[in-house]
C-alpha cells in the first residue's frame, strides 16, 4: 500500500552530494566512508519534519521498498544566504586562541560556520550549512510501517532530542525524562504526541 503522510515508518538511507558520502544509517557504508558516530535504521513520522523535505515528499505515496532519487537544494538544505558569509575580525579569533585557515570549521558565537579567504586583519567565514545550494542524492529503504505505540513514542522522543524512559500503562504510556521540565511544556508535549502519534502520554518526574 503506498505510504501515507503521518505514518511512522523504519527507514535506512544513504545521502550523498557530487559522488561524495556525507549522510548514512548504515554501519558498514559509514565505515567505508570515514564518518563518525554510530549510525543505525530510524524511525519517522512521514510529513512531520523529522527528516529532510525532500525525502518525505518523495516517500509519501510509494510503496515500501527501496528507492533513489535527487533532492533539489530548496528541499534539501536550502539557499545560500549572503547574509551569513560575514566578515569577522582578526580579534575575534585572537581572543579564543584560533589561528584561521583556510577550510578550517569553527564555532563563533554558537554558530557554526567554514573559513573561506584569509587576508590581514580579516576573515571571511561561511555560516551557510556546507551543502546550502546544492542538489543532493539519496538511496532510501522504507523496511516497514511502525504500527507499536511504544516506538512511536520512543521516535518522538529523540526527534525532539528529549532522554527519557518510556513505560507502557493500562491507557497510554509514562515518559520519565532525565531532566525535570516545566508543566507548560510537558502539557505542550502531551498534546503534540497525541496530535502526531494518536497515543496518550503521561509526563512523570524524573528518577530522584
Amino acid at each position: 500500500m503506498p505510504l501515507k503522510k503521518g505514518e511512522f515508518v523504519e527507514l535506512d538511507y544513504t545521502g550523498s552530494c557530487e559522488g561524495h558520502v556525507y549522510d548514512t544509517t548504515k554501519p558498514d557504508v559509514a565505515k567505508k566512508n570515514n564518518l563518525p558516530g554510530e549510525p543505525h535504521s530510524v524511525v519517522i513520522c512521514l510529513g512531520e519534519g523529522m527528516i529532510l523535505a525532500g525525502i518525505d515528499e518523495e516517500l509519501i505515496g510509494k510503496e515500501a521498498g527501496k528507492h533513489s532519487f535527487t533532492i533539489t537544494a530548496d528541499k534539501a538544505f536550502g539557499k545560500k544566504d549572503p547574509k551569513l558569509i560575514q566578515m569577522i575580525p582578526a580579534a575575534k579569533f585572537q581572543e579564543q586562541k584560533i589561528e584561521p585557515q583556510v577550510g578550517l570549521q569553527l564555532n563563533i558565537d554558537g554558530m557554526i560556520g567554514v573559513v573561506r579567504t584569509v587576508s590581514g586583519g580579516r576573515i571571511l567565514v561561511d555560516f551557510n550549512h556546507p551543502l546550502a545550494s546544492k542538489d543532493v542524492s539519496y538511496e532510501v529503504e522504507v523496511k516497514r510501517v511502525v504500527t507499536d505505540g511504544k516506538e512511536k513514542v520512543e521516535a518522538l522522543n529523540k526527534a525532539l532530542g528529549l532522554e527519557a524512559t518510556v513505560t507502557k500503562k493500562e491507557k497510554g504510556y509514562d515518559i520519565q525524562p532525565k531532566q525535570a521540565m516545566p508543566q507548560e511544556i510537558s502539557d505542550q508535549l502531551t498534546k503534540k504526541y497525541k496530535d502526531i502519534a494518536n497515543e496518550t502520554v503521561t509526563f512523570v518526574p524524573p528518577p530522584k
